[in-house]
């Protein structure tokens, strides 16, 4: 055990420490939000395909996403119980274990953007204009992957340690950057979907650079270094072990969302795939505060474990639930009141529009039950518990969702609008089987840990 001083995650009273590490990184996945949609809006202005084109490459991109940050996620739980537990020694192995493998998924990625990027959407539609432009768009996204993942990697690191104000430095430049070349590259360069892509990896790629240099100047609690480096088994086991059931309950999402596409193209029209690809942008505005939420969230709830205080883990788990479903309602009002507005986005046609607001409202009304299931999947994870979050996922995406759109749409060919109402059908089951795995959680360890002051 080594004499590290009390973090700040040990001593802040409990509601100020969630919104001081949570606020930054809200902020920061609110601008990861705006870098998500501004894509989409300005290739909307090239035509409709180029939009259905992304939308289709969404579930490779929310993948990649979430590889990098299950890695990240895993390496915070470890990190941040090292710390509370006075542990020098498994703070820095922890470190420099998730950085190295971060680097080595995201080569995956590049691989597969070379080699199957025309075959991903050649076996979603036959229009080769959408095909051309995906392909174009997710080869040189994914060959960016490394930029990605360093940067997400980097900034979970500072987030470990509290320091998550500068998490929002590293994303805010990053979309800043794709929102200022988006245009040049599309209109003034005329390079289309191309130029969107580019702009994307640049920001990505400057986001990098500085979230190695802040964590490496302002981060001494977990800096990373090659320094006697190794990987140790029992660490990569127990990064893996929280970081593996996240990759795959985003993977699972990148399914459902593969499939959703799919059957909506063949059920109804490569409009209704646009529709579904302009939500999911829009959708990670009131999404993407939940997840900065739950970032700050782990790393307190892992800290508390380490340090033996119950008090302050139960207090916060319930500010949390507190937070999620506030932030839930607005969005509910919003895609409920602004349907159209959000549409117009996207350069939405009379066709979209008649799809899209009756499919917003719809689906928004599985957000009543969206914030406590999401704000106990990271409470799962903070106790190294992912698996449940997984099965969870599994249960809603794979088992509920997926099945009932594909028999809606199978009985109300003639009614799309029937077709959303799977979204909200999954959540409601979601809630009840989190809450049976909340009950087995607190039952055989919350209620077991000290309560040290």
């Amino acid at each position: 055990m080594s004499n590290l001083e009390e973090n700040k995650m040990g001593r802040m009273p409990v509601g100020r420490l969630l919104i001081t590490m949570s606020l930054p990184m809200m902020v920061s996945m609110l601008i990861q939000a705006l870098y998500n949609i501004v894509d989409s809006m300005f290739v909307a202005q090239i035509n409709e395909q180029a939009l259905t084109a992304l939308g289709l490459a969404f579930p490779v991109q929310n993948l990649m996403i979430g590889v990098a940050t299950g890695t990240g996620v895993g390496m915070n739980a470890l990190l941040s119980k090292s710390l509370g537990e006075k542990d020098r020694k498994m703070v820095d192995r922890s470190a420099s274990n998730g950085v190295a493998l971060a680097v080595l998924a995201s080569f995956a990625f590049v691989l597969f953007g070379i080699f199957g990027s025309r075959f991903f959407f050649s076996v979603q539609t036959d229009n080769e204009q959408i095909i051309e432009y995906g392909t174009q768009y997710l080869t040189i996204v994914t060959c960016g992957a490394p930029f990605l993942y360093i940067q997400i990697i980097f900034e979970r690191l500072m987030q470990a340690t509290g320091k998550t104000v500068y998490s929002m430095y590293t994303q805010g430049l990053g979309a800043i950057i794709n929102i200022i070349f988006d245009p040049i590259f599309i209109f003034l360069f005329g390079w289309d979907v191309i130029g969107a892509a580019l702009a994307t990896v640049l920001g990505q790629a400057i986001s990098c650079v500085v979230g190695i240099i802040l964590n490496q100047s302002f981060n001494p609690e977990a800096r990373f270094t090659m320094k006697d480096f190794r990987f140790y088994g029992a660490i990569v086991r127990r990064i893996y072990a929280v970081g593996i059931p996240s990759m795959i309950m985003v993977g699972i999402g990148s399914v459902m969302n593969f499939m959703l596409n799919n059957m909506l193209i063949k059920f109804f029209s490569e409009t209704a795939a646009a529709v579904l690809g302009a939500y999911y942008k829009v959708q990670s505005f009131a999404f993407m505060p939940l997840f900065g939420m739950n970032n700050g969230l782990i790393p307190i709830i892992a800290y508390n474990y380490g340090a033996g205080k119950r008090s302050r883990i139960i207090k916060c788990i319930k500010l949390a639930v507190t937070f999620a479903t506030g932030i839930m309602l607005v969005a509910i009002a919003v895609f409920w009141l602004m349907p159209s507005i959000l549409l117009d986005l996207f350069n939405a046609s009379e066709q979209m529009k008649l799809i899209g607001i009756p499919a917003f409202r719809t689906i928004s009304l599985s957000y009543v039950f969206a914030g406590f299931c999401i704000a106990m999947g990271s409470v799962f994870q903070a106790f190294g518990k992912g698996m449940l979050s997984m099965l969870v996922s599994i249960r809603r995406q794979l088992v509920v969702l997926v099945p009932s759109a594909y028999l809606l749409a199978l009985i109300f060919r003639d009614n799309i609008n029937m077709f959303w109402l799977s979204f909200p059908i999954a959540e409601i089951m979601s809630m009840t089987v989190t809450a049976l795995c909340f009950v087995y959680i607190y039952k055989k360890i919350i209620k077991h840990i000290p309560d040290r002051k």
